[in-house]
């Protein structure tokens, strides 16, 4: 089974995506920040993280940096930001930045799904593939 992990410091909307998750079947772990969404990755190992941008103690670049510099056997997660910031810079700079998709705030859960379902997919293949982690 899939484990998401869903990084927000806002904890009602982390709430209601690991709801929106684990009522379509994934397993879910959640962090606040990206300091903990570090290590829960680090020790983990989830299939797909959902973070968002602006966050205390660790920003979600930061974050998605830190683990392609820092952990390179980790970088091959897919990565979808989850924001408020609409603005295309800070869309083209994720994506720059390594992420896999983007999901702005508020959230379309039938998107967020889909995007999760199209990281799946990419996963599959991958491990199919010999491409896989």
């Amino acid at each position: 089974m899939v484990t998401v992990l869903c990084i927000d410091d806002e904890i009602d909307i982390r709430k209601l995506i690991v709801e929106e998750l684990a009522d379509a079947g994934f397993n879910t772990l959640e962090a606040a920040n990206g300091r903990e969404g570090l290590e829960v990755i680090t020790t983990k190992w989830p299939d797909i993280v959902i973070c968002d941008i602006t966050m205390p103690e660790m920003d979600g670049h930061a974050l998605l940096a830190e683990i392609q510099i820092n952990y390179p056997e980790l970088s091959n997660i897919p990565f979808i930001f989850l924001t408020a910031l609409t603005d295309r810079d800070n869309l083209i700079a994720g994506l720059k930045g390594g992420a896999a998709d983007y999901l702005t705030k508020p959230i379309d859960f039938d998107v967020l799904l889909a995007k999760v379902a199209g990281c799946v997919l990419r996963i599959e293949n991958d491990h199919k593939t010999g491409r896989g982690f």
